[in-house]
């Protein structure tokens, strides 16, 4: 990078990231927002989470594994349910972990 440190570009890249996430939260209050926007806003946290764990139950050292021999893609299954069923969250993480410790013992 001739003529332009690398120190610049980090500092450079802070800012725009910065700039961006702040314009968001300052104008929230002061922008009137749809109602079917901001019901369609309370959607965006539970398909976060589900694209970031979905992946790493289907894939499997690089491969989709949608079999039964699969135990992240069964306990996330079973963790999933119990979320669906009681809607508590530390439940959802016992559960999850306890069948993937279970599954792997066998």
């Amino acid at each position: 990078m001739n003529g332009f440190p690398l120190w610049m570009l980090f500092i450079a890249l802070a800012l725009g990231t910065f700039a961006l996430r702040y314009s968001f939260i300052y104008l929230f209050g002061k922008v009137e927002v749809p109602d079917w926007l901001r019901d369609a806003l309370k959607f965006v946290p539970a398909s976060v989470l589900a694209a970031l764990v979905f992946p790493a139950l289907v894939y499997s050292e690089g491969t989709l594994d949608i079999s039964l021999n699969n135990i992240r893609l069964l306990a996330g299954i079973g963790g999933a349910l119990v979320a669906w069923r009681t809607k508590n969250v530390m439940w959802t993480i016992l559960v999850g972990m306890i069948l993937f410790w279970v599954l792997q013992a066998f």
